[in-house]
């Protein structure tokens, strides 16, 4: 293939005017195709390196010639398409305005306690069912919110046929989001509950290493969420075959990077509390992993099954038993726009730890609010 690059780019059409004469016209069209092909040539094989911003703002497809070329590429994306849009329009204004809903309906019917019913819901499982153990509650957790995430989700054939996919998205998007927040400040205000089994987060080499594996966890975050108008249902959301990116490395990203961030806060917080919530958390993604399959066989059929063969969940098994290969250019499918905002939003959660703390004890000492906004539609007699 180089050879035959060199002999495109410098093939030229030698002045023997004297032995074959050559017409006006005839020397205008060799011209033309001299140009042609060492244009073409220059934009296939150019090697010119291409400046990192541009690279983000414009992502760059890899060397996919031992790809099976049924799968999506992940995480491309063009500043160029971007449009602000009008409301309604699938741009960011309607992204930002979407988001802003779903976001202020979370806290007016969840979180802020004088109107939401999330400190009604974790009252309820810490004193009516678990009688004040906090291991029971994370452990209902545990169980309540696979129940209703993976479910929902197992539900979207059905419940996208009766309302569409950008309501069925709303329907499964609000009760997750909800009990996430719940359980996410009750692990923050907990965690340090039950046996301290080891503590070793004063070592800072410990420390360093914890931080360097929840930072790489959250980069292997499913590439269904790179799309940020699917997530917030401006654009349909799909379920997605992909094929590169971290898939390459595992089929379920997501479960690996849940594996490494339990881990590096277990590393951190050695209590039994901890310890259940991890185990719960990584349970949970491991059940998704079938799921997840099962979910993409129903949709792709026999495409998902190849692109199985090719992929592995364990991460890199797929490519040391000679399955997946990595393009020589591999990099270009990891310098892209929403890995790079992702990176960024993991360094800013790090830095917003105190501020975490801050409002899960503040969470935890403002107590009971009976009731919340909605309980006039529902008098009780």
């Amino acid at each position: 293939m180089a050879a035959l690059c060199c002999s495109v780019s410098s093939f030229h059409i030698p002045n023997n005017n004297a032995l074959y004469p050559i017409t006006t016209a005839t020397t205008s069209t060799i011209t033309d195709q001299q140009y042609h092909l060492t244009t073409l040539s220059t934009k296939l094989y150019s090697t010119e390196p291409s400046s990192p911003l541009s690279i983000i703002t414009k992502s760059q497809e890899a060397n996919r010639q031992n790809d099976l070329m049924i799968g999506e590429d992940s995480g491309m994306y063009n500043f160029e398409n971007e449009k602000w849009g009008a409301l309604g329009e699938v741009g960011w204004v309607t992204f930002f305005a979407a988001v802003a809903t779903i976001l202020t309906a979370v806290a007016v019917l969840w979180v802020y306690p004088p109107t939401g019913y999330g400190d009604d819901f974790v009252h309820f499982l810490e004193t009516d069912i678990a009688n004040g153990n906090s291991h029971v509650v994370t452990l209902l957790f545990g169980i309540i919110f696979p129940i209703v995430h993976s479910g929902l989700a197992s539900l979207r054939p059905y419940g996208e046929k009766i309302v569409g996919a950008r309501t069925w998205r709303v329907i499964f998007a609000f009760p997750s989001l909800c009990l996430s927040y719940s359980w996410i400040v009750y692990f923050i205000s907990h965690a340090h509950d039950g046996i301290q089994f080891y503590d070793i987060s004063h070592i800072g080499w410990v420390h360093a290493l914890a931080w360097f594996i929840n930072f790489t966890s959250f980069l292997f975050l499913y590439p269904s969420v790179y799309n940020l108008k699917e997530v917030a249902a401006v654009e349909k959301p799909k379920i997605h075959l992909w094929e590169t990116g971290v898939i390459r490395i595992t089929r379920h990203p997501q479960y690996v990077g849940q594996v490494m961030w339990s881990a590096a806060h277990l590393a951190m917080v050695g209590t039994s509390f901890t310890a259940l919530t991890m185990a719960l958390l990584i349970g949970h993604h491991y059940f998704a992993c079938w799921n997840g399959d099962r979910r993409l066989l129903a949709e792709h059929g026999d495409d998902f099954l190849k692109v199985k063969e090719t992929t592995s969940v364990i991460p890199f098994q797929a490519i040391l038993e000679g399955r997946q290969k990595l393009p020589d250019d591999y990099y270009k499918e990891l310098i892209r726009a929403p890995l790079i905002l992702i990176a960024l939003g993991s360094i800013g959660a790090y830095f917003a730890h105190p501020y975490m703390q801050a409002g899960a004890a503040l969470a935890r000492s403002s107590g009971l609010s009976p009731g919340g906004i909605l309980d006039p539609l529902f008098p009780l007699n």
